[in-house]
Order: structure tokens, then C-alpha cells, then sequence
């Protein structure tokens, strides 16, 4: 599917602030920062926020264009570092929400080592020859559903919520890891199904890609206070469970 084209500047929405952290929802399509992977683009999320809270911000994580959700920034470069290397550690817990083909198992640990993606601007001096990395992501079931609608050489379609915890931060890890189960995240062009993607557009009405980052968790670097920050789903995602009737299975998630 292709990325979201914006018509007019989004509208973001702050969901915690402080004098040394922000954190926004960010939309689907919008990419974080200036990227070669499109020169044309004149929005981005860094700039955006930047303007909204009035002072320069320190990006510390990123998401995929087409993904959703939790978007952290800080306020200065000292406490940037301090969040960059609780990243680096694996001690801020990050939780997606994510529709896929198929039937899930109830829970599941993937464990599949992912090679590099070099990109060919930043990564143009990195030896190609890096070894795979280890990548491990917890998967839950929260609910499934069976459409009745075909979607390739099936008469029905099958979906299934899940929600991703990755413990490893690699580049694409939980689309590349959801294909390598064979259950890949609806409206994935890179990583899914074409057929699938193309059922989903006629009969779901979904254009972007099904994954959300729901949350983020971690130690306060300054007050050391555990934060948790949750982004509540769009309009494209919450349409789409509702279609599948999974209202009820996201109360309380």
C-alpha cells in the first residue's frame, strides 16, 4: 500500500510533556526526520513537533514511515543520550499493535536472527558482509476473525490482533518477523502479501499499514519514575476493528 500523501500539515497530539521529555501519536505516512527515501517530502515529525512545543527536540528512537504510534522525543542532547542508551539496553519496553493473516497462535517467542539492511545513503561505508543479528519478538493473540470474503485462492479471509513486544530493535524486525511465520501484517508491501493487501483495500477499506505502536514504558531519566505512554489507535485502525468486531477484545488492552 502505498504511503499516506498529506493534503495539509497533520495535526499532531501531545501525549506527555515535560521539561525534558514529548512524546507524540504519530500518523501513519509521516516520516520522522529529513530521509533520502524521499527527497520531495516537506513534513516530518521532528520539525512538526519541534513547532508545536515551541523548542528544539533530540530524536531517540524511530518508526517506519507507514507505522503509527508512540513517538518519543527529548528536550535537550544530555537526556537524548540517556534515553538513546536505554534503547541500546533493551530496557525500555516497547508494545505494538498489529493485524495480520491468519490465525495466530495464542502466544508465541519469535527467535530468528535478521540480516542487515544496509540503507544506501547512510550505510554506504558499512561492510556489506555484516553476519545476521539476533532478533527475538513476544507475540500475544488477542482476538481473530473469519470474513467472508476471499483473499487469494481462499473464499474466506482470516485476521488475527495481535500485540508485538520486540526485545531487539532491528531494522523492520516485527513485519520481517511476522512474514517469517508466515502471518505477515496486513498492508506490509515490503514484507506481505499482495493478494492479501489488495482484499484488505476492497473489503476493509484499510490503505496503510495494520501496525501501531500502542506503547512505550520505561525508568524517567531525570525522576527515574516509571512512565508508560499509550497512543490511542486513528480512525483508519479503529475502523478496521470494528469491521473484525474486535471492540470489546481491545478493552482494557
Amino acid at each position: 500500500m502505498r504511503n499516506i500523501i498529506f493534503d495539509q500539515t497533520p495535526e499532531l497530539s501531545i501525549l506527555y510533556q515535560d521539561e525534558f521529555l514529548v512524546a507524540i501519536n504519530k500518523p501513519s505516512g509521516l516520516l520522522v526526520h529529513r530521509s533520502e527515501i524521499d527527497k520531495r517530502e516537506t513534513l516530518f515529525a521532528l520539525q512538526l513537533t519541534r513547532d508545536l512545543v515551541g523548542q528544539h527536540v533530540f530524536p531517540v528512537h524511530r518508526l517506519d514511515r507507514p507505522t503509527s504510534g508512540v513517538l518519543l522525543f527529548a528536550l535537550s542532547s544530555e537526556v537524548a543520550h540517556e534515553i538513546n542508551q536505554a534503547f541500546i539496553e533493551g530496557s525500555i519496553e516497547k508494545t505494538y499493535l498489529a493485524v495480520v493473516r491468519g490465525h495466530t497462535p495464542d502466544s508465541l517467542e519469535i527467535d530468528y536472527a535478521l540480516s542487515y539492511i544496509h540503507d544506501k545513503f547512510a550505510d554506504k561505508d558499512r561492510d556489506k558482509d555484516l553476519p545476521p543479528q539476533e532478533a527475538q519478538t513476544l507475540l500475544k493473540t488477542l482476538a481473530k476473525v473469519e470474513l467472508p470474503f476471499p483473499s487469494g485462492r481462499y473464499e474466506s479471509s482470516r485476521y488475527s490482533l495481535v500485540e508485538l513486544t520486540p526485545k531487539t530493535g532491528r531494522k523492520h524486525q516485527l513485519r520481517r518477523h511476522m512474514a517469517h511465520i508466515r502471518h505477515p501484517i496486513i498492508g506490509d508491501t515490503n514484507h506481505g502479501d499482495g493478494k492479501q493487501n489488495k482484499s484488505a483495500r476492497a473489503n476493509l477499506d484499510l490503505t496503510r499499514l495494520a501496525l501501531h505502536a500502542k506503547s512505550l514504558s520505561f525508568n524517567h531519566p531525570i525522576s527515574k519514575q516509571n512512565i508508560t505512554i499509550t497512543a490511542p489507535l486513528d480512525d483508519a485502525l479503529n475502523h478496521l476493528i470494528n469491521t473484525c468486531g474486535w471492540e470489546t477484545d481491545l478493552q482494557g488492552k
